[in-house]
């Protein structure tokens, strides 16, 4: 009897002990659940409070973490998918909605869709998704959502302006509607929008601005929409997750084989037909491009003198006269350069010499397989994307024209934390460039003098300059944010008057 008790005994035991170990394992689990779901919860609500206390602190830090210390493309292509929180809309009586046709390459339009949003906000109006330009001469088909990230683009900018994709029913053609449409007047100011622009808004409800480029001043705007611009272009522009996975892929690729740098070499087929530039080129080549000139009639310069504007430094560097410069600057033979452009004017023939200074020169049609870069070919812009990105994280970037791409990717690299961009003064070369080929000046002088002339045009902190009455030939916003930059008591030590202007 007590044998057969101890075993009842034990039986109990055991069937108890087979459902209290189970249970202590739920029990386990649900805790480290319950755990986690609130530690991301607290994480979330930091980056909330965080970003509406100090939203500049911490959107610098992404942007550090996202262009300078690129990780391995799973990783960031993953990261792409995190969505940040939204902050709570703006609530406004809306004046109208504005329509916008963006005009130029990428980053012309990059920075339109940046002054576009502010002249919304500074109007009160409900800003249409803009168009981008399809009839340049780069004839890109693309769309605002095949480039930009068009929900983020949207959520971003909520609690600033209303953005909508498309207008609402009522304003259609079908419907016997016709917007208003107008180029504004380049480089104004609130004075203009306000009271020559909001009105019309009264009487036709969309205005339809069909030219964007440089309509707002450099100067002059006051400081909560001088920083709007600025968070639309650092936060709100982003790209898509198919242009940011391959270009972060790009810049890994690179990153891994150590530093390099990024050439943008403007010595493309329309850069010299835009601007008469035939330095270096056929006979030939110089009347192909002539021609090309007058088959766009928005290119206004006709009958241009080569020669002389490439004395007065409105030229793009030649590959050629790139290698020189790049040498005098002290790059060594083994420097990895990345050259962020389209299609080289001559091809392989014309880089030729530069690729013998520096055999490690890349692309990005020789870095990726060709059945990756498939689905941006004849995309002009979305290609643009990917040398923007490149640009951005190199160690170095070297634009051989101020053009657009320079300029707006100079200003990104001031916000980055004045990351070194060398700006070529091409009229000081060209000068230099001559006496050295005709034997005036030696080697060691020539490199000299080049790297003399360049010591202030490495990216440091400088104040914009300002020209009243000649916006053109004043510093361009986008290439120099410096409202954006720094904050605090310390900024005028930054920006001060050491630091005023760029010989």
């Amino acid at each position: 009897m007590e044998v057969r008790s101890e075993n009842n005994i034990q039986v109990r035991c055991d069937k108890i002990s087979s459902q209290v170990i189970p249970r202590t394992r739920l029990q386990v689990w649900f805790l480290r659940v319950c755990s986690s779901i609130l530690l991301w919860t607290c994480l979330v609500q930091l980056v909330a409070v965080g970003e509406l206390w100090h939203p500049r602190l911490l959107t610098g830090l992404t942007n550090r973490i996202s262009w300078i210390n690129t990780r391995p493309p799973l990783r960031l292509q993953l990261s792409l998918h995190s969505p940040p929180p939204l902050l709570p809309p703006r609530n406004y009586k809306s004046n109208g909605f504005l329509k916008v046709s963006c005009n130029g390459g990428l980053n012309q339009m990059r920075a339109a869709i940046c002054d576009m949003v502010t002249v919304a906000r500074l109007l009160n109006l409900t800003l249409v998704v803009p168009e981008l330009d399809k009839k340049s001469f780069w004839a890109d088909p693309s769309d605002f959502e095949d480039i930009f990230d068009v929900r983020h683009f949207i959520d971003s900018l909520r609690d600033e302006v209303r953005i909508v994709k498309r207008l609402p029913k009522r304003f259609s053609r079908k419907y016997g509607f016709q917007d208003f449409r107008m180029p504004p007047v380049s480089w104004s100011n609130e004075k203009y929008y306000l009271e020559q622009i909001l009105p019309l808004f009264s009487k036709f409800k969309v205005v339809h601005f069909n030219r964007t480029d440089t309509r707002l001043a450099n100067n002059g705007i006051r400081l909560d929409l001088q920083k709007l611009r600025c968070r639309v272009n650092f936060q709100g522009l982003k790209f898509t997750p198919q242009i940011e996975t391959l270009g972060y892929k790009l810049v890994h690729i690179l990153q891994e084989k150590g530093p390099f740098v990024a050439l943008h070499l403007r010595y493309e087929m329309d850069m010299l037909a835009f601007s008469g530039c035939t330095h270096g080129c056929t006979v030939e080549e110089a009347e192909e491009l002539k021609r090309l000139r007058y088959a766009y009639p928005w290119w206004r310069e006709k009958e241009i003198v080569s020669a002389e504007r490439r004395q007065q430094g409105l030229c793009p560097l030649t590959p050629e006269e790139a290698a020189l410069i790049l040498q005098a600057l002290g790059l060594d033979k083994g420097t990895q350069i990345y050259i962020a452009s389209g299609e080289i004017y001559g091809s392989e023939r014309r880089l030729a010499p530069l690729r013998a200074a520096f055999p490690r020169i890349v692309k990005k049609e020789t870095i990726l397989d060709p059945v990756e870069l498939q689905q941006f070919q004849n995309h002009s812009s979305q290609m643009a994307a990917l040398d923007f990105m490149v640009s951005i994280a190199s160690n170095t970037f070297i634009p051989t024209y101020d053009g657009n791409m320079a300029k707006v990717v100079e200003g990104h690299r001031r916000y980055l934390g004045f990351k070194k961009s060398i700006l070529p003064n091409r009229k000081k070369l060209v000068e230099l460039l001559d006496l050295h080929q005709n034997g005036t000046l030696p080697w060691n002088d020539f490199a000299l003098a080049v790297r003399q002339a360049h010591k202030k045009r490495m990216g440091q902190p400088f104040l914009r300059r300002v020209i009243p009455d000649k916006p053109k030939e004043e510093d361009y916003f986008y290439a120099n944010p410096q409202e954006c930059l720094c904050e605090g008591t310390h900024c005028e030590d930054l920006l001060g008057p050491g630091n005023s202007s760029m010989l």
